[in-house]
């Protein structure tokens, strides 16, 4: 627990000296794309409360560089096959980087799958003094009781989602207030240590520093939610290639993450099996034809498929729209119904509101908002990302939500326990050495 408080500190303050040189880039490494957004910091501050809210960063930051290519080597959100994720995101960065015409050394990356899992944890202290500093802000998140998260695995966020002072609580910073025990609820996401330690060696290879690591789902939750929804409580479905992240929030904080290993990849597969034709020209009939409700006109529209297997009679053939929404829906229903399970697993039920957002490429389909409040029993809408300055036509739809989230993450990220100065009570002299071992031969 020591070295990774160690190495995110590390990160935070490698971000912290990319933004002062002016330049930063955010790097989106999901299964069906890789995006990279090179961003250009002007020095103004950001104005409005603190916390994530829907123009968080607005003032501050510009994208001048944007570029996007076929993600290679990656499946479920994880690194696969090394050197052809190292190729894809030296395109991307480097197109990028031609774009912007600045080089960039720092990258703040997120990711999609990992095996997310959640925590709620709780601590209490005595204040030192009559009013609360920021010595025992950081005495109450090292008296959180951390669980056994079991071996293998590290910990992403570790973000206080509440503070309570004496008898009044729903604090969202004790600091400068007067009062005696101060106590705290800190939200904790796990994930597989393997995907962080491999997804940070290929940035490594890539020349490039990483400044910073944050899941495609919080990500997603804070580009795609209005403040009011950020507020009162919302759930982002983040629907990708390769896996569907599933994030809830309240009173602007992320208090839940998942992510189901299904992704709009697994559809265009059930299509290129079904109707027997290649991904590529799956992927076209699904983003031209694609749907889950059928309707009378679907048995009349039929739908030219044409191959190159050299057969002409099996080249030449058509099948209805109606047919290829039967090989949809049934795995759309499947991706509904794993988001339900995460649901329900977090206690959606007994949230005040109910709103759910559907956001990401693969919540594109046509009819999926419908599918989806019939399956989830709640209000449901499709969701965009919010506008960002410079940013590109053509990267302001749904599958970009993961990448202006990163955006809004870099310009003023959330507060985690390692933005606080650990006790040095609570510092194991021998751990601090071999997290400084560690760092240096990852970063």
């Amino acid at each position: 627990m020591i070295e990774l408080y160690e190495s995110q500190r590390a990160m935070r303050n490698m971000r912290k000296a990319a933004m002062q040189r002016g330049v930063v880039a955010v790097l989106d490494v999901g299964s069906s794309k890789i995006a990279c957004l090179v961003l250009r910091f002007d020095g103004t501050e950001r104005t409005g409360d603190d916390g994530v809210g829907p123009l968080a960063g607005q003032t501050g930051f510009r994208v001048i560089g944007a570029a996007t290519t076929r993600s290679r080597g990656v499946r479920f959100g994880e690194i696969a096959a090394m050197n052809e994720t190292e190729r894809a995101i030296r395109t991307a960065v480097q197109a990028a980087q031609k774009m912007a015409g600045i080089r960039v050394d720092h990258v703040i990356a997120c990711f999609s799958g990992a095996e997310p899992r959640s925590y709620g944890l709780a601590g209490q202290v005595e204040v030192e003094s009559t009013v609360v500093s920021e010595q025992d802000v950081a005495r109450v998140l090292s008296s959180c009781d951390v669980p056994d998260f079991g071996a293998g695995r590290e910990v992403l966020h570790a973000q206080p989602v509440n503070f309570a002072l004496d008898h009044r609580s729903g604090l969202s910073d004790p600091r400068g207030q007067i009062g005696q025990s101060l106590a705290t609820d800190m939200h904790m996401v796990t994930v597989n240590a393997q995907a962080i330690q491999n997804l940070a060696h290929c940035v490594k290879r890539c020349d490039l520093e990483l400044a910073g690591l944050a899941s495609s789902a919080y990500a997603s939750g804070v580009a795609a939610l209005v403040e009011d929804e950020q507020e009162l409580g919302a759930a982002c479905i983040d629907m990708g290639g390769g896996a569907t992240g599933v994030s809830i929030f309240m009173k602007k904080h992320m208090i839940y993450a998942d992510a189901v290993p299904l992704g709009g990849d697994h559809v265009t597969g059930d299509i290129s099996m079904g109707l027997q034709i290649p991904m590529a020209m799956a992927e076209r009939i699904k983003t031209f034809y694609g749907g889950v409700v059928a309707t009378g006109m679907d048995d009349r529209e039929m739908i030219e498929i044409s191959g190159d297997t050299g057969d002409w009679h099996h080249d030449r053939r058509s099948v209805s729209r109606a047919e290829l929404i039967g090989i949809m829906r049934p795995r759309v229903e499947e991706i509904l119904e794993e988001v339900r399970g995460c649901l329900d697993a977090a206690g959606f039920d007994h949230m005040p509101t109910q709103q759910i957002v559907l956001t990401g490429a693969a919540s594109q389909i046509p009819g999926l908002d419908g599918l989806a409040s019939r399956i989830l029993g709640s209000q449901v809408r499709l969701g965009r990302p919010l506008r960002v300055h410079g940013l590109p036509q053509a990267a302001t739809g749904p599958g970009f939500a993961s990448a202006v989230g990163m955006c809004l993450f870099a310009a003023h990220p959330q507060d985690e326990w390692w933005d606080f100065e650990i006790p040095v009570d609570k510092y194991p002299v021998r751990s601090l050495k071999r997290a400084l071992h560690w760092f240096r031969a990852n970063w």
